[in-house]
């Protein structure tokens, strides 16, 4: 019998950084997952299921259940234009204006530890022991090397890119000033969570809220040596090889309807065959770390569950894994918000010789190709509204679930804060709390779905926005209105039927001018509600 039958439930929300739809083997990829398809097999696997496009934007939905143009990140920290310091909105940490969800939890008596990537905050009143977490260890900014390694100080004429990524890391209250030796991000986050849920045992008998963020498998892309060799050769045919082999994968899995035609691949980069064979080998080379940090991920996320097994939590403990966004397919030797010289401090500082790519001195990206192999179907990848951008691998598993399999229902991140309280018999404050106005949440409680009470978690007139960059969407049903500006996109709306063309393919927006029309208005809508600032131009 479980440790904690007949008590509240624990929780444990695994996020993984930049993971693509079809990675996972439970949702049609090649890598090694076993601890994760297990989990995703047992329980309910979402496959309409949505974030923002990018990391810290995703973290405030989700720790808020609102919209994150009201909890604080507007728009990333890290891009953040000077004539939206002082939005309202716009901070660029999780703000006063919402009740983050460890806050509520802690209060009514869980035990609440994080280990892994934070995002909301760079400073140690932003921290998450500053919002509701007991214990916790943190990386403060959006990435960092994997293995700890910084070749040179802080230094004003780096690359942008190495000074927003230099690894800041807290435990609970306080920076820590050196990580040991043999550091690695996912096997860390791990072991701290794993300390602290030991640490709680004993006379401590309060049901616990266990986060886990990764910071794997976000570039830069460095694994173990002796699990990237594992896929030594897999990835020889190229990206559009593999993007057809999950496709096939995914239909028959019953993830993706057979007649659906997949969005073509958008990238600036030569085709497989145009490339050469040094630029072909080092390409599968991106490739097989990227799988490396996956499988490695998983290992982890296996040592958490193991534990709770170990300790009679597992069959009380409600588990839910997503990524944060779409798979990352930006080429940041392209953007101008990463420089200046980005290549020359990486060729001055890192080796990235084939036979090191990987290691913790090595510093590369998989780019645009290898990243639409892991959202297909799906339109282009992260920082974009577009489905491969928003459109987000995650799973629910529960003993106590009454739905099984594939859940088709469509649902976003903010669903998660009335699913939790409402599992753990905590209700929200509403718009008043610790003596200040908050916002309500946004988002609707997935139990009546989990459990088969209900065929949707949300209705048909619902209506969900997004804004990232400047790059919008607004969906009610299975209609979505779609703007990329120029150059990644046309600068016009565009409108599709998503239960007809999951894949973005064919713009309706002539041939139904009233159904677009009827969907700008519910965007001009979702702007005024909150509070979304014009944003000129596209960084990544």
């Amino acid at each position: 019998m479980s440790k904690q039958a007949g008590k509240r439930p624990n929780f444990l929300v695994i996020v993984a950084d930049d993971l693509g739809f079809s990675d996972l083997g439970a949702f049609g990829g090649e890598i090694a997952t076993p601890n994760l398809d297990a989990l995703a097999l047992a329980g309910v696997r979402f496959t309409d299921f949505h974030t923002a496009s990018a990391c810290s934007p995703t973290r405030a939905m989700l720790l808020s259940g609102t919209d994150h143009h009201v909890a604080g990140i507007g728009t990333m920290a890290e891009a953040r234009p000077p004539h939206l310091a002082d939005k309202p909105g716009y901070e660029g940490y999780l703000n006063d204006r919402v009740a983050a969800l460890p806050e509520l939890l802690h209060d009514a008596g869980y035990f609440t530890a994080m280990a892994g990537k934070w995002h909301l905050g760079l400073t140690l009143d932003r921290a998450p022991s500053a919002r509701g977490f007991e214990r916790s260890f943190a990386l403060l900014p959006g990435a960092a090397n994997h293995y700890g390694f910084e070749p040179v100080g802080e230094d004003d004429e780096q690359p942008r890119l190495m000074r927003s990524t230099r690894g800041l890391y807290v435990e609970d209250g306080h920076y820590v000033e050196d990580l040991p030796d043999d550091f690695y991000s996912s096997d860390a986050f791990a072991a701290k969570l794993i300390q602290y849920l030991d640490e709680r045992a004993g006379d401590d008998d309060r049901p616990f809220f266990a986060y886990l963020p990764f910071s794997a498998p976000h570039w830069p892309l460095q694994a173990p040596a002796e699990i990237v060799a594992r896929y030594r050769g897999r990835y020889d045919a190229g990206p559009d090889a593999l993007r057809a082999e999950r496709l096939a994968r995914q239909k028959e899995l019953g993830l993706l309807d057979a007649e659906v035609t997949a969005h073509p691949v958008v990238a600036p980069t030569p085709e497989w065959d145009a490339l050469t064979p040094q630029a072909r080998a080092f390409s599968a080379r991106t490739m097989e770390v990227y799988a490396a940090m996956v499988e490695r991920l998983d290992w982890n996320v296996g040592r958490v569950i193991d534990h709770l097994k170990q300790t009679g939590e597992f069959d009380n403990t409600f588990v839910l894994f997503l990524s944060d966004n779409g798979a990352e397919g930006a080429l940041l030797e392209a953007l101008p918000i990463f420089g200046p010289d980005l290549q020359r401090f990486i060729r001055d500082y890192y080796d990235n010789s084939l036979e090191n790519v990987g290691r913790g001195n090595s510093y590369v990206w998989y780019g645009p190709r290898w990243a639409q192999a892991g959202t297909a179907p799906s339109r282009l990848y992260k920082a974009f509204t577009t489905e491969g951008g928003i459109r987000v691998v995650a799973f629910a598993h529960h003993a106590a679930l009454a739905r099984r399999g594939i859940g088709d229902a469509f649902a976003t991140v903010m669903d998660v804060v009335p699913s939790v309280l409402e599992l753990a018999g905590v209700e929200h404050p509403g718009t008043h709390w610790r003596g200040r106005e908050i916002a309500a949440v946004k988002g609707r409680s997935l139990l009546p779905y989990l459990r088969n009470q209900a065929d949707a978690v949300h209705d048909a007139t619902h209506v969900t926005g997004w804004e990232l960059f400047g790059r919008r969407a607004v969906r009610q049903g299975h209609w979505k209105a779609v703007f990329i500006p120029v150059p990644a996109g046309p600068g016009v709306w565009q409108l599709y039927d998503l239960a007809r063309d999951p894949g973005e393919t064919h713009d309706l927006a002539d041939a139904q001018p009233a159904k677009l029309q009827a969907l700008l208005a519910h965007w001009e809508r979702y702007v005024e509600e909150n509070g979304v600032q014009a944003f000129e131009f596209a960084p990544v």
